[in-house]
């Protein structure tokens, strides 16, 4: 499969510092996207590293060397380097230290409470450096009776909502087929964190506003369970308006149709009619030209009211020819419709291809370590990817000694362990 040259030109975030002190997803995701637009990312890992380095199979690298990696890891940490650093040990706390001093942002998902046990209260984070950004992501928030518990991505798709609107409207409930809650904390943390820094640079960050006051940083929080109950979006309003909770419709869409997949004579399609005029298209280009006039379906609202005795009339048409052919009918009539692809298929896709969606890259050691491209383009100031995922304190000499640590120094915290 071709793959997209890796721009090396510097994004809109070039001279800014991120501290990760993050593990898994939701954080890694939010400090990989500062690293696409540009920002120097350090990672900031514990002895035995980022635990999704474990999460195999599949893997790259080899066992037999070390080297060995999960996908897992490979899918959010590029654009970084890492530090392996014991922050049990006082010494570690004081390498992290000197690297806050110098950040501009914090990126980190302790339990509530542990980064501060740590050492690194808001106080004292602000002692250290009063115009660091600080995000703390957590599952539940930092308070309410939940605030304490472990959050993860599983357990809070289904307090959060999601899981019960998700299947099919007989089967159980179900999750996501990726780890959405985490991803979407990463997005808003991303958000956040980009909006503290021009609140920084505007004057306006934790301390006041205004030409005479001074431009600091500030915390941040984002919540796993509040991230995902943002992102119910229509089916969150619904129950808002109604008072009655939303049920499981499969493929099928709460307030418009026909919007759902249809089997055709050799597989499956999807079908989307968002509109008035695509659906006045719609029945002349199946041979279902009495449709457009029916009063029954007039209006998405009696669709929506008539969906039963619409979806097998159109089941049944959608049967009797192969889903190319369909498609082909679709697109000549203006209807969006597409086949449903696996992964590889949709990578592979000439549209795909076309937006630079598979970017190559190598890893010294790992070998190939091929990304998913970046969803954003920014045309003055391109993001990028420039270098692989890092292997588990992969520059931590380099890291160490641009936070003024001489050659002595840094052997013996590596004889230590501390690095």
């Amino acid at each position: 499969m071709p793959a997209v040259p890796i721009d090396p030109s510097p994004g809109p975030l070039s001279g800014i510092r991120v501290i990760d002190c993050s593990t898994v997803l939701a954080g890694p995701f939010c400090t990989m996207l500062l690293g696409d637009l540009g920002a120097d990312v350090i990672k900031v890992e514990p002895p035995e590293g980022d635990a999704t380095r474990g999460w195999g199979p599949p893997w790259v690298g080899s066992k037999a060397d070390g080297t060995r990696t999960a996908a897992y890891y490979l899918a959010v940490n590029r654009n970084k380097r890492s530090l392996r650093l014991d922050l049990s040990r006082e010494e570690g706390r004081e390498v992290l230290r000197a690297l806050l001093r110098g950040g501009d942002a914090v990126v980190e998902n302790f339990r509530v409470g542990g980064f501060a046990k740590l050492g690194f209260s808001d106080d004292a984070l602000r002692e250290l450096n009063p115009r660091l950004v600080h995000l703390a992501i957590s599952g539940f928030g930092t308070r309410g009776p939940d605030a304490d518990k472990p959050g993860y991505d599983f357990v809070i798709q289904a307090v959060g909502g999601l899981m019960s609107i998700t299947g099919e409207p007989d089967g159980r409930p179900m999750k996501v087929g990726v780890a959405i809650s985490d991803v979407v904390s990463g997005l808003f943390g991303t958000v956040a964190v980009l909006a503290g820094l021009l609140a920084r640079e505007r004057g306006a960050g934790d301390g006041g506003s205004g030409e005479n006051r001074p431009a600091n940083g500030q915390r941040i929080d984002v919540s796993l369970l509040q991230s995902t109950l943002a992102v119910l979006i229509n089916q969150a309003q619904n129950a808002l308006v109604t008072g009655r909770a939303p049920i499981r419709r499969g493929n099928s869409h709460p307030s418009i149709v026909p919007y759902e997949t249809f089997a055709t004579a050799d597989g499956e399609i999807a079908l989307g009619v968002g509109s008035e005029r695509q659906w006045a298209r719609l029945g002349p280009a199946l041979g279902l030209a009495d449709l457009a006039t029916d009063p029954r379906f007039a209006t998405n609202g009696d669709r929506v009211e008539h969906r039963d005795e619409l979806i097998p009339i159109l089941a049944e048409r959608f049967a009797s020819k192969p889903g190319d052919e369909w498609l082909a009918i679709l697109d000549a009539a203006g209807i969006p419709a597409g086949p449903i692809l696996d992964l590889p298929a949709a990578f592979a896709s000439p549209q795909a291809l076309a937006l630079g969606s598979r970017v190559g890259l190598r890893h010294p050691s790992l070998g190939a370590v091929d990304q998913v491209g970046i969803p954003f383009e920014l045309a003055g100031t391109p993001a990028t990817i420039r270098t692989p995922p890092p292997t588990l304190g992969e520059h931590s000499a380099e890291i160490l000694a641009e936070a003024g640590y001489d050659t002595g120094a840094i052997a013996r915290l590596r004889g230590a362990g501390v690095i």
